[in-house]
Protein backbone atom coordinates (compact mmCIF):
# COMPACT_ATOMS: atom_id res chain seq x y z
CA UNK A 1 0.00 0.00 0.00
CA UNK A 2 1.33 3.39 -0.98
CA UNK A 3 1.88 5.60 2.58
CA UNK A 4 1.62 8.30 0.34
CA UNK A 5 -1.93 7.59 -0.80
CA UNK A 6 -4.15 10.28 0.95
CA UNK A 7 -6.10 9.22 3.71
CA UNK A 8 -9.17 10.62 2.43
CA UNK A 9 -9.96 9.68 -1.61
CA UNK A 10 -11.48 12.74 -3.56
CA UNK A 11 -15.46 11.87 -3.57
CA UNK A 12 -14.89 11.21 0.09
CA UNK A 13 -13.21 14.91 0.64
CA UNK A 14 -15.77 16.05 -1.34
CA UNK A 15 -18.97 14.39 0.34
CA UNK A 16 -16.80 15.95 3.63
CA UNK A 17 -16.86 19.31 2.30
CA UNK A 18 -20.57 19.10 0.94
CA UNK A 19 -21.95 17.92 5.05
CA UNK A 20 -19.81 20.73 6.50
CA UNK A 21 -21.35 23.43 3.31
CA UNK A 22 -24.69 21.96 4.10
CA UNK A 23 -24.76 22.48 7.75
CA UNK A 24 -23.23 25.53 7.90
CA UNK A 25 -25.55 26.80 5.41
CA UNK A 26 -28.61 25.08 7.73
CA UNK A 27 -26.59 26.57 10.86
CA UNK A 28 -26.77 30.83 9.13
CA UNK A 29 -30.32 29.93 7.53
CA UNK A 30 -31.81 29.28 11.37
CA UNK A 31 -30.13 31.69 13.02
CA UNK A 32 -31.11 34.67 10.34
CA UNK A 33 -34.51 33.30 10.33
CA UNK A 34 -35.87 35.69 13.50
CA UNK A 35 -35.13 38.94 14.60
CA UNK A 36 -35.20 36.94 18.38
CA UNK A 37 -31.87 34.98 17.57
CA UNK A 38 -29.50 38.24 17.98
CA UNK A 39 -30.20 37.10 21.87
CA UNK A 40 -27.87 34.02 21.33
CA UNK A 41 -25.08 35.50 22.58
CA UNK A 42 -26.45 35.25 26.05
CA UNK A 43 -26.05 31.46 25.60
CA UNK A 44 -22.34 30.87 26.45
CA UNK A 45 -22.54 34.33 29.24
CA UNK A 46 -25.76 32.31 31.13
CA UNK A 47 -23.77 29.26 30.84
CA UNK A 48 -20.79 30.47 32.52
CA UNK A 49 -21.81 32.74 35.22
CA UNK A 50 -24.11 29.44 36.21
CA UNK A 51 -20.72 27.17 35.89
CA UNK A 52 -18.45 29.65 37.63
CA UNK A 53 -21.43 30.40 40.31
CA UNK A 54 -20.83 34.01 39.94
CA UNK A 55 -23.54 36.83 40.32
CA UNK A 56 -27.31 34.69 41.18
CA UNK A 57 -28.95 37.74 39.70
CA UNK A 58 -26.72 38.09 36.63
CA UNK A 59 -27.02 34.28 36.48
CA UNK A 60 -30.85 34.49 36.26
CA UNK A 61 -30.87 37.29 33.49
CA UNK A 62 -28.48 35.90 31.43
CA UNK A 63 -30.37 32.07 31.13
CA UNK A 64 -33.76 33.92 30.89
CA UNK A 65 -32.35 36.12 27.72
CA UNK A 66 -30.54 32.82 26.79
CA UNK A 67 -33.98 30.86 26.71
CA UNK A 68 -35.41 33.24 24.44
CA UNK A 69 -33.94 32.93 21.11
CA UNK A 70 -33.58 28.84 21.96
CA UNK A 71 -37.01 28.42 22.33
CA UNK A 72 -37.42 29.86 18.55
CA UNK A 73 -35.19 27.80 17.30
CA UNK A 74 -36.74 24.82 18.86
CA UNK A 75 -40.01 25.85 17.43
CA UNK A 76 -38.49 26.41 13.93
CA UNK A 77 -37.10 22.88 13.92
CA UNK A 78 -40.16 21.51 15.14
CA UNK A 79 -42.14 23.43 12.16
CA UNK A 80 -39.69 22.28 9.51
CA UNK A 81 -40.27 18.87 10.67
CA UNK A 82 -43.59 18.68 10.80
CA UNK A 83 -43.69 20.05 7.19
CA UNK A 84 -42.35 17.04 6.18
CA UNK A 85 -43.98 14.72 8.13
CA UNK A 86 -47.42 15.79 6.61
CA UNK A 87 -50.33 17.17 8.33
CA UNK A 88 -51.07 15.13 11.14
CA UNK A 89 -48.22 14.20 12.03
CA UNK A 90 -47.02 17.74 11.76
CA UNK A 91 -49.86 18.46 14.29
CA UNK A 92 -48.89 16.46 16.73
CA UNK A 93 -45.50 17.44 16.59
CA UNK A 94 -46.02 21.29 16.85
CA UNK A 95 -48.61 19.40 19.54
CA UNK A 96 -46.34 17.61 21.54
CA UNK A 97 -43.28 20.11 21.13
CA UNK A 98 -44.82 23.50 20.95
CA UNK A 99 -44.30 23.76 24.74
CA UNK A 100 -41.60 22.30 25.07
CA UNK A 101 -39.96 24.88 26.65
CA UNK A 102 -42.21 25.36 29.40
CA UNK A 103 -42.18 21.43 29.92
CA UNK A 104 -38.61 21.51 30.31
CA UNK A 105 -38.24 24.45 33.04
CA UNK A 106 -41.58 23.13 34.97
CA UNK A 107 -40.13 19.62 35.28
CA UNK A 108 -36.49 20.88 36.21
CA UNK A 109 -38.68 23.36 39.14
CA UNK A 110 -40.17 20.56 40.44
CA UNK A 111 -37.29 17.98 40.59
CA UNK A 112 -36.24 20.72 42.89
CA UNK A 113 -39.48 21.38 44.81
CA UNK A 114 -40.64 24.46 43.32
CA UNK A 115 -44.18 23.40 42.69
CA UNK A 116 -45.24 26.42 43.49
CA UNK A 117 -43.01 27.82 40.67
CA UNK A 118 -44.20 25.45 38.08
CA UNK A 119 -48.38 26.36 39.41
CA UNK A 120 -47.63 30.18 38.73
CA UNK A 121 -45.81 29.22 35.41
CA UNK A 122 -48.49 27.30 34.26
CA UNK A 123 -51.04 29.90 35.23
CA UNK A 124 -48.45 32.64 34.17
CA UNK A 125 -48.82 30.73 30.52
CA UNK A 126 -52.60 30.76 30.34
CA UNK A 127 -53.06 34.69 31.44
CA UNK A 128 -50.16 35.90 28.88
CA UNK A 129 -51.61 33.38 26.13
CA UNK A 130 -55.38 34.27 26.77
CA UNK A 131 -54.73 38.19 27.31
CA UNK A 132 -51.40 39.24 26.36
CA UNK A 133 -51.05 37.60 23.17
CA UNK A 134 -54.37 37.83 22.07
CA UNK A 135 -54.38 41.74 23.34
CA UNK A 136 -51.36 42.38 21.01
CA UNK A 137 -53.24 40.24 18.19
CA UNK A 138 -55.99 42.60 18.24
CA UNK A 139 -54.56 46.14 18.99
CA UNK A 140 -51.76 45.80 15.87
CA UNK A 141 -53.95 43.45 13.75
CA UNK A 142 -56.85 46.27 14.19
CA UNK A 143 -55.47 49.73 14.33
CA UNK A 144 -56.28 50.61 10.79
CA UNK A 145 -59.20 48.62 10.51
CA UNK A 146 -62.06 48.60 11.33
CA UNK A 147 -62.59 44.90 12.06
CA UNK A 148 -60.90 42.02 11.99
CA UNK A 149 -62.79 38.41 11.29
CA UNK A 150 -62.33 34.81 11.97
CA UNK A 151 -63.49 31.43 12.32
CA UNK A 152 -66.02 31.65 15.05
CA UNK A 153 -67.01 27.76 15.04
CA UNK A 154 -63.66 27.28 15.83
CA UNK A 155 -62.92 29.73 18.21
CA UNK A 156 -66.33 28.32 20.21
CA UNK A 157 -65.01 25.01 20.15
CA UNK A 158 -61.62 26.36 22.25
CA UNK A 159 -63.34 28.55 24.14
CA UNK A 160 -65.72 25.79 25.50
CA UNK A 161 -62.29 23.66 26.29
CA UNK A 162 -61.28 26.53 28.13
CA UNK A 163 -63.88 26.73 30.28
CA UNK A 164 -63.21 23.00 30.72
CA UNK A 165 -60.21 23.75 31.81
CA UNK A 166 -60.29 26.42 33.90
CA UNK A 167 -63.01 24.72 35.78
CA UNK A 168 -60.52 21.64 36.52
CA UNK A 169 -58.76 24.47 38.41
CA UNK A 170 -61.08 25.56 40.37
CA UNK A 171 -62.83 22.21 41.49
CA UNK A 172 -60.10 21.36 43.86
CA UNK A 173 -59.91 25.00 44.96
CA UNK A 174 -63.38 25.20 45.94
CA UNK A 175 -63.14 21.67 47.32
CA UNK A 176 -60.34 23.11 49.76
CA UNK A 177 -62.27 25.98 50.38
CA UNK A 178 -65.25 24.10 51.91
CA UNK A 179 -63.93 21.86 54.06
CA UNK A 180 -63.34 23.09 57.86
CA UNK A 181 -59.22 22.95 58.59
CA UNK A 182 -58.49 21.72 61.12
CA UNK A 183 -55.96 19.13 62.91
CA UNK A 184 -56.51 16.81 59.89
CA UNK A 185 -55.51 19.17 56.89
CA UNK A 186 -52.86 16.29 55.67
CA UNK A 187 -56.08 14.16 54.83
CA UNK A 188 -57.61 16.86 52.96
CA UNK A 189 -54.17 17.69 51.44
CA UNK A 190 -54.35 13.66 50.44
CA UNK A 191 -57.73 13.93 48.70
CA UNK A 192 -57.33 17.33 46.93
CA UNK A 193 -53.96 15.31 45.63
CA UNK A 194 -55.79 12.08 44.26
CA UNK A 195 -58.30 14.46 43.12
CA UNK A 196 -55.91 16.27 41.29
CA UNK A 197 -54.66 13.53 39.57
CA UNK A 198 -57.70 11.66 38.41
CA UNK A 199 -59.10 14.96 37.30
CA UNK A 200 -55.26 15.37 35.41
CA UNK A 201 -55.98 11.95 33.77
CA UNK A 202 -59.30 13.05 31.86
CA UNK A 203 -57.52 16.24 31.25
CA UNK A 204 -55.17 14.29 29.25
CA UNK A 205 -58.16 12.16 27.61
CA UNK A 206 -59.50 15.05 26.69
CA UNK A 207 -56.50 16.82 24.65
CA UNK A 208 -56.08 13.52 22.69
CA UNK A 209 -59.84 13.45 21.50
CA UNK A 210 -59.25 17.21 20.70
CA UNK A 211 -56.21 16.67 18.67
CA UNK A 212 -58.42 13.53 16.86
CA UNK A 213 -60.96 16.60 16.58
CA UNK A 214 -58.97 18.78 14.85
CA UNK A 215 -56.68 16.72 12.97
CA UNK A 216 -58.67 14.17 11.79
CA UNK A 217 -63.16 14.12 12.01
CA UNK A 218 -63.03 17.97 11.59
CA UNK A 219 -59.72 18.51 9.94
CA UNK A 220 -61.60 21.13 7.29
CA UNK A 221 -63.14 22.91 9.75
CA UNK A 222 -59.39 24.18 10.70
CA UNK A 223 -57.99 23.98 7.37
CA UNK A 224 -57.71 27.80 6.76
CA UNK A 225 -55.29 27.79 9.51
CA UNK A 226 -53.10 25.32 7.67
CA UNK A 227 -52.98 27.30 4.62
CA UNK A 228 -52.70 30.31 6.42
CA UNK A 229 -49.62 29.29 8.16
CA UNK A 230 -47.89 27.97 4.70
CA UNK A 231 -48.87 31.57 3.03
CA UNK A 232 -47.52 33.32 6.13
CA UNK A 233 -44.21 31.40 6.35
CA UNK A 234 -43.70 31.86 3.08
CA UNK A 235 -44.20 36.00 3.11
CA UNK A 236 -41.85 35.79 6.51
CA UNK A 237 -39.11 33.20 5.53
CA UNK A 238 -35.93 35.07 4.40
CA UNK A 239 -34.95 32.50 1.80
CA UNK A 240 -38.61 30.99 0.74
CA UNK A 241 -37.09 28.40 -0.93
CA UNK A 242 -34.61 26.98 1.89
CA UNK A 243 -35.75 24.48 4.07
CA UNK A 244 -33.91 22.00 6.46
CA UNK A 245 -33.30 18.84 6.00
CA UNK A 246 -35.40 15.94 7.73
CA UNK A 247 -31.60 15.51 9.80
CA UNK A 248 -31.03 18.54 10.52
CA UNK A 249 -34.55 19.71 11.79
CA UNK A 250 -33.95 16.67 14.49
CA UNK A 251 -30.27 17.99 14.86
CA UNK A 252 -31.24 21.31 15.87
CA UNK A 253 -34.60 20.20 18.22
CA UNK A 254 -32.00 17.60 20.16
CA UNK A 255 -29.02 20.67 20.58
CA UNK A 256 -31.54 23.02 21.84
CA UNK A 257 -33.39 20.55 23.61
CA UNK A 258 -30.46 20.28 25.46
CA UNK A 259 -28.94 23.97 25.71
CA UNK A 260 -32.78 24.57 27.22
CA UNK A 261 -32.57 21.69 29.46
CA UNK A 262 -29.35 23.42 31.22
CA UNK A 263 -30.17 26.96 31.07
CA UNK A 264 -33.27 25.90 32.81
CA UNK A 265 -31.55 24.53 35.43
CA UNK A 266 -29.22 27.44 36.20
CA UNK A 267 -32.26 30.04 36.00
CA UNK A 268 -34.22 27.90 38.36
CA UNK A 269 -31.28 27.40 40.65
CA UNK A 270 -31.15 31.12 41.17
CA UNK A 271 -34.83 31.78 41.93
CA UNK A 272 -34.61 31.62 45.63
CA UNK A 273 -31.43 33.88 45.48
CA UNK A 274 -33.41 36.23 43.44
CA UNK A 275 -36.47 35.94 45.63
CA UNK A 276 -34.11 37.10 48.46
CA UNK A 277 -32.48 40.22 47.00
CA UNK A 278 -35.31 41.61 44.88
CA UNK A 279 -38.29 41.49 46.95
CA UNK A 280 -39.81 39.95 44.03
CA UNK A 281 -42.40 36.87 45.30
CA UNK A 282 -41.88 33.36 43.62
CA UNK A 283 -45.46 33.78 42.18
CA UNK A 284 -44.95 36.83 40.54
CA UNK A 285 -41.34 35.47 39.00
CA UNK A 286 -43.65 32.55 38.34
CA UNK A 287 -46.54 33.83 36.84
CA UNK A 288 -45.15 37.08 35.42
CA UNK A 289 -41.21 36.84 34.29
CA UNK A 290 -40.80 33.30 33.50
CA UNK A 291 -44.17 32.52 31.01
CA UNK A 292 -42.13 35.44 28.52
CA UNK A 293 -38.97 32.81 28.05
CA UNK A 294 -41.75 30.49 26.35
CA UNK A 295 -44.02 32.87 24.81
CA UNK A 296 -41.19 34.91 23.52
CA UNK A 297 -41.87 33.31 19.81
CA UNK A 298 -45.44 33.14 19.82
CA UNK A 299 -45.91 36.63 21.07
CA UNK A 300 -43.85 37.81 18.01
CA UNK A 301 -45.42 35.03 15.50
CA UNK A 302 -48.74 36.36 16.56
CA UNK A 303 -48.42 39.51 16.30
CA UNK A 304 -46.64 39.07 12.74
CA UNK A 305 -49.70 37.28 11.17
CA UNK A 306 -52.36 39.60 13.19
CA UNK A 307 -51.06 42.48 11.08
CA UNK A 308 -51.03 40.19 7.71
CA UNK A 309 -55.06 39.86 8.86
CA UNK A 310 -54.14 36.36 9.24
CA UNK A 311 -56.74 36.71 12.48
CA UNK A 312 -57.59 32.27 12.26
CA UNK A 313 -53.84 31.95 12.47
CA UNK A 314 -53.43 34.58 15.46
CA UNK A 315 -56.43 32.82 17.17
CA UNK A 316 -54.94 29.21 16.55
CA UNK A 317 -51.47 30.01 18.40
CA UNK A 318 -53.12 32.58 21.11
CA UNK A 319 -56.19 30.19 22.14
CA UNK A 320 -54.42 27.02 21.14
CA UNK A 321 -51.61 27.37 23.21
CA UNK A 322 -53.46 28.05 26.13
CA UNK A 323 -55.65 25.01 25.87
CA UNK A 324 -52.17 22.95 25.48
CA UNK A 325 -51.29 24.40 28.32
CA UNK A 326 -54.23 23.70 30.31
CA UNK A 327 -55.04 20.94 28.87
CA UNK A 328 -51.50 18.70 28.44
CA UNK A 329 -48.56 20.50 30.32
CA UNK A 330 -50.69 21.44 33.41
CA UNK A 331 -51.95 17.80 34.09
CA UNK A 332 -48.76 16.29 32.70
CA UNK A 333 -47.05 18.16 35.34
CA UNK A 334 -49.17 16.39 38.29
CA UNK A 335 -48.40 12.74 36.51
CA UNK A 336 -44.43 14.01 36.85
CA UNK A 337 -44.68 14.89 40.18
CA UNK A 338 -46.79 11.43 40.78
CA UNK A 339 -43.83 9.62 39.29
CA UNK A 340 -40.66 11.82 41.44
CA UNK A 341 -42.74 11.32 44.35
CA UNK A 342 -43.21 15.64 44.26
CA UNK A 343 -47.01 16.45 45.58
CA UNK A 344 -48.01 18.83 42.49
CA UNK A 345 -51.90 19.28 42.58
CA UNK A 346 -54.18 21.47 40.78
CA UNK A 347 -54.97 23.48 43.76
CA UNK A 348 -54.19 27.15 43.19
CA UNK A 349 -55.26 29.51 45.48
CA UNK A 350 -58.39 31.25 45.55
CA UNK A 351 -56.82 34.19 44.05
CA UNK A 352 -55.11 32.66 40.91
CA UNK A 353 -57.93 30.66 40.47
CA UNK A 354 -60.24 33.85 40.08
CA UNK A 355 -58.06 35.62 37.90
CA UNK A 356 -58.00 32.93 35.71
CA UNK A 357 -61.74 32.30 35.63
CA UNK A 358 -61.71 36.24 34.44
CA UNK A 359 -59.26 36.18 32.07
CA UNK A 360 -61.19 33.21 30.14
CA UNK A 361 -64.31 34.94 31.02
CA UNK A 362 -63.18 37.70 28.76
CA UNK A 363 -61.09 36.14 26.21
CA UNK A 364 -64.20 33.73 25.61
CA UNK A 365 -66.44 37.44 25.29
CA UNK A 366 -63.78 38.58 22.62
CA UNK A 367 -63.66 35.60 20.23
CA UNK A 368 -67.36 34.24 20.76
CA UNK A 369 -68.62 36.57 17.89
CA UNK A 370 -65.73 36.05 15.42
CA UNK A 371 -64.55 39.19 15.29
CA UNK A 372 -62.19 41.39 16.71
CA UNK A 373 -60.82 45.23 16.82
CA UNK A 374 -58.17 47.17 17.91
CA UNK A 375 -60.68 48.34 21.38
CA UNK A 376 -60.78 44.70 22.23
CA UNK A 377 -57.26 44.48 22.08
CA UNK A 378 -56.84 47.28 24.56
CA UNK A 379 -59.60 45.71 26.84
CA UNK A 380 -56.94 42.47 27.32
CA UNK A 381 -54.19 44.32 27.69
CA UNK A 382 -55.36 46.22 30.65
CA UNK A 383 -56.41 43.50 32.18
CA UNK A 384 -53.30 41.69 32.04
CA UNK A 385 -51.50 44.76 33.54
CA UNK A 386 -54.12 44.58 36.47
CA UNK A 387 -53.73 41.06 37.20
CA UNK A 388 -50.06 41.55 36.88
CA UNK A 389 -50.04 44.63 39.54
CA UNK A 390 -52.16 42.60 41.88
CA UNK A 391 -49.61 39.79 42.21
CA UNK A 392 -46.76 42.24 42.27
CA UNK A 393 -48.54 42.78 45.78
CA UNK A 394 -49.59 39.66 46.52
CA UNK A 395 -47.34 37.80 48.88
CA UNK A 396 -46.61 34.15 48.80
CA UNK A 397 -47.42 33.64 52.62
CA UNK A 398 -51.22 34.38 51.33
CA UNK A 399 -50.92 32.00 48.34
CA UNK A 400 -49.28 29.07 50.27
CA UNK A 401 -52.11 29.63 52.75
CA UNK A 402 -54.94 29.85 50.35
Amino acid sequence: MDSTAPLLGPNSRQTALSTYSAAKRDLIYVCASSPLHLLLIFVPLGIIWGYMELSHTWTFVFNFLAIIPLAAILAHATEELADKAGSTIGGLLNATFGNAVELIVSVIALKEGQVRIVQASMLGSLLSNLLLVLGFCFLFGGYNRIQQTFNQTAAQTMSSLLAISCASLLIPAAFKATLPHGKEDWIVDDKILHLSRGTSLILLMIYVLFLVFQLGSHHAMFEQQHEETDEVVSELSIKPHQSLSIRSSLWFLLLSTVIVSICADYLVGTIDNVVESTGLSKTFIGLIVIPIVGNAAEHVTSVMVAMKDKMDLAISVAIGSSLQIALFVTPFMVLVGWWIDVPMTLNFSTFETTTLFIAVFLSNYLILDGESNWLEGVMSLAMYVLIAMAFFYYPDVMADAA
